[in-house]
């Protein structure tokens, strides 16, 4: 296995992704939409993708069936570029594929299977995350990442968005946190705050060092015992939401680990995000690091 600066753990699945379905059948079983797409997808997937495509040298942990839809998986990561040693396959265990229907803003509904409920145990590999310098956590509101034992196990530094679980669960695993990413959503379930800078006050209360709270259209917000920064979102016109939030998780460690600023950071992942929304597909529109350097100028 290769020397990864970053490691991506967690959900790897296949995107069966519909733009336009229109309700009214054409025939006694039989509709109709203006697109059908498969993607790969999943957090760890998307993240590991987006950070190799930005010249990071990446890894992926995840857990995949020996079936046609991890071989796609595992083609589409290699063709970005990301480390796949690390993956484990099990033909006891079909990879997870989600049907998902995107509306014409770009938000969507998803369709998932049983293969999804799986637990796979990263706690029992990691040997495979030695010499890694970053380690994200995606997919912490479902398994493997719905026990706190395991997210203890398995956490170094991590850059988790999680709901289902209290921040009481986390008590002793927070504290090792660097960064964490919540959306607006998932902020509010644990915080009980409304406003954003609320919101961030409560984690850092609880000793997570840094957390950056997703609004979506409206950008982000960053805070930490020294600084709080707000950042408006990139002008673009979306075409499907998928996986822009770990496109920016992935821009923001990627820009942290070259040594910039949170400020410099944010702006980056902020364009990665946007990026993404502007092609169907959670790892469609975003190429490179130049590509979201041309597109802030």
């Amino acid at each position: 296995m290769k020397a990864c600066e970053l490691m991506c753990v967690g959900t790897a699945l296949v995107d069966s992704i519909i733009r336009g379905f229109d309700p009214v059948p054409v025939s006694a079983a039989g509709y109709r939409a203006d697109s059908g797409t498969l993607n790969v997808g999943g957090e760890a997937v998307n993240e590991a993708m987006a950070a190799a495509k930005l010249g990071t040298a990446t890894g992926i942990l995840c857990s995949l069936g020996e079936d046609a839809a991890g071989d796609m998986i595992v083609a589409a990561l290699e063709r970005c570029g990301v480390d796949t040693g690390r993956i484990l396959r099990s033909a006891g265990h079909p990879t997870p594929v989600t049907t998902m229907f995107v509306r014409e803003d770009g938000t969507r509904k998803s369709i998932t299977n049983s293969a999804h409920r799986r637990n796979f145990h990263p706690e029992r590999f990691t040997d495979r995350l030695a010499g890694c310098r970053a380690l994200i956590l995606g997919s912490l509101f479902r398994a493997p990442f719905d026990d706190p034992e395991i997210i203890r196990a398995v956490l170094l530094s991590a850059l988790p968005n999680f709901r289902f679980l209290r921040l009481e669960d986390l008590r002793d695993s927070l504290p090792l946190i660097d960064y964490i990413t919540p959306n607006e959503d998932e902020a509010r379930y644990f915080s009980g705050k409304e406003s954003p800078e609320e919101m961030a006050d409560v984690f850092l209360s609880r000793g997570v060092k840094n957390v950056i709270i997703k609004l979506g259209a409206k950008g982000c917000f960053f805070k930490n015992a020294k600084e709080s920064l707000s950042l408006p979102p990139c002008e673009v016109t979306a075409l499907d939401a998928t996986g822009a939030g770990d496109n920016f998780v992935a821009g923001f460690a990627c820009e942290i680990l070259r040594g910039a600023s949170n400020a410099e950071a944010l702006r980056f992942a902020n364009a990665c995000g946007a990026i993404c929304t502007t092609a169907v597909g959670a790892g469609t529109a975003l190429k490179s690091r130049q590509q979201v350097l041309d597109f802030l100028r």
